[in-house]
């Protein structure tokens, strides 16, 4: 396909959560952009497979996403083995991203760590030669990286300030996961106005509304989508 912007999701919604914005104002900026979800989400304490499937078909119409797919990866059991990294190595050449982006390393849940590994090997994996893949070996341009829920310094912040609005409607999509969720005086019990008031505070710090932190091993010249 050529994408432009393919962002790694360990489970429907994480895609959204981080990197929903940027995803948004790169589209806007005539970018192609996309999410490959690694599993469907069944093992999650809300909602079903099925449900989610449909909130991320709403999702990613919210965010004239050119493609979204599902690897159908093991929920819970998402590991940089071989069959795993070679699944997600033949999408990276099928899809032809220039730009990937995958959850950092540093994270609670299990699968947003091996999410990490597993998109580093076949990263990797999709531009040798002689790899056991289908088609021709493509060579990922800049692999980025999205903080989950653990704290982290990044190197890069994308302003989406004008987007913040679309973010929020494309996280909210996902009803099973977050309608209803409350805030109380001491205890947040929900995700979605956490993560938009870090949005803010990253943008704050830059001089604008809201920004999405980004993490790069390797410096930068210009902009990257």
């Amino acid at each position: 396909m050529g994408l432009d912007l393919l962002v790694i999701a360990p489970h429907p919604d994480d895609g959204e959560l981080g990197c929903g914005g940027l995803l948004a104002k790169a589209k806007a900026e005539g970018g192609s952009t996309g999410i490959l979800d690694l599993t469907q989400g069944e093992m999650g304490s809300k909602g079903s497979a099925a449900l989610r499937a449909q909130e991320a078909a709403e999702a990613a119409r919210i965010l004239g996403l050119d493609y979204r797919g599902n690897l159908g990866l093991p929920d819970g059991g998402l590991a940089d083995a071989e069959p795993q990294r070679r699944a997600l190595a033949q999408a990276l050449r099928t899809l032809a991203p220039r730009v990937v982006l995958a959850p950092l390393e540093a994270d609670r849940h299990p699968d947003h760590t091996a999410a990490h590994h597993l998109a580093v090997a076949a990263v990797h994996l999709a531009r040798l030669p002689k790899a056991p893949l289908e088609g021709r070996p493509h060579r990922v341009e800049r692999l980025l990286f999205y903080p989950g829920n653990y704290p982290a310094l990044p190197n890069l912040a994308v302003d989406i300030t004008e987007f913040i609005g679309v973010w929020e409607t494309a996280v909210r999509a996902y009803r099973s996961q977050f309608e209803g969720e409350r805030v109380s005086e001491t205890v947040h019990e929900g995700g979605v106005e956490a993560r938009r008031a870090l949005r803010r505070y990253w943008g704050n710090l830059l001089g604008v509304g809201y920004a999405e932190p980004l993490l790069s091993s390797l410096p930068w010249l210009t902009r990257f989508w």
